[in-house]
């Protein structure tokens, strides 16, 4: 698990050494080194103006690890018990969450958050971050669901009931942990999609007001693709890592709480 950890630590960390090195704050204007090569005072060369590339990916990398994991976080911190809760109440409350989870998973999120920040004048990372959350509790919620519906006639479930445990008390100290292999599975996943989305959103202009993102930098790749090209395939490399490190490390995380409930006490 922890090997399965490293490429997002990695990557974190050489974000980081890469802003240390950087020369200028990712917004700073260079224009007399625009579109220049890798040199002493920037590493990965200049962008569109004179930015630095190498603050630009630093950065855009970090910030959006930050918003995809949390935003998966609070994905499946709300969906997993509302799942389980569903599930094991049965009756037109399972039927709901049930067809609010269809109805939020057929509807795409890129278009709903297109929508909702092109009524936001000055679009902030919290608003990305709000828009995508009021949707990423639908996958977890929908496997809990499905999980529970298979869980609630075990024999420690009704054995919790028999000694006095509450609706409450049974969801949260006896389902949920034994929902933690299955459900984690989606943690990389929502996370992947939330920095994608991201990355969408702002190629396309609905990104976060101050211009540092991914999407960015490869919104001035395709404009200068003529002229660098580099600059799309750093933005291409950039994206790929934190997408594929994200993955692995839902992965691994998944694998661990699985291992660690088939481990025998």
């Amino acid at each position: 698990m922890v090997l399965c950890l490293l490429p997002l630590v990695v990557l974190a960390t050489l974000a980081v050494l890469l802003g240390l090195g950087a020369s200028a704050p990712p917004g700073r204007l260079d224009p007399a080194a625009a579109f220049g090569g890798p040199s002493a005072l920037h590493p990965l060369g200049a962008g569109e103006a004179g930015i630095d590339l190498a603050a630009m990916v630093s950065a855009a990398t970090l910030r959006g690890l930050a918003l995809a994991i949390s935003v998966a976080l609070v994905g499946f911190v709300v969906g997993t018990p509302l799942g389980a809760a569903a599930a094991l109440a049965r009756g037109s409350f399972e039927r709901f969450v049930a067809r609010a989870c269809d109805l939020l998973q057929a509807f795409p999120t890129f278009l709903f958050a297109m929508a909702v920040l092109s009524a936001v004048r000055h679009p902030t990372r919290l608003s990305l971050g709000v828009v995508f959350a009021s949707t990423a509790w639908a996958p977890f919620a929908r496997l809990a669901l499905q999980q529970t519906a298979v869980l609630r006639g075990s024999a420690f479930v009704e054995a919790a009931f028999a000694l006095g445990a509450g609706r409450a008390r049974v969801v949260f100290l006896h389902l949920v942990p034994n929902l933690l292999g299955v459900v984690a599975v989606q943690l990389g996943s929502s996370a992947a999609a939330v920095l994608l989305g991201e990355a969408a959103l702002s190629f396309v202009g609905f990104g976060p007001e101050d211009g540092v993102s991914l999407g960015q930098l490869l919104d001035q790749g395709v404009v200068a693709m003529l002229r660098d090209p580099s600059i799309l395939v750093l933005g291409a490399v950039a994206i790929t890592a934190a997408s594929a490190s994200l993955l692995v490390a839902g992965r691994a995380f998944a694998a661990g709480q699985a291992a660690s409930r088939a481990r025998p006490t």
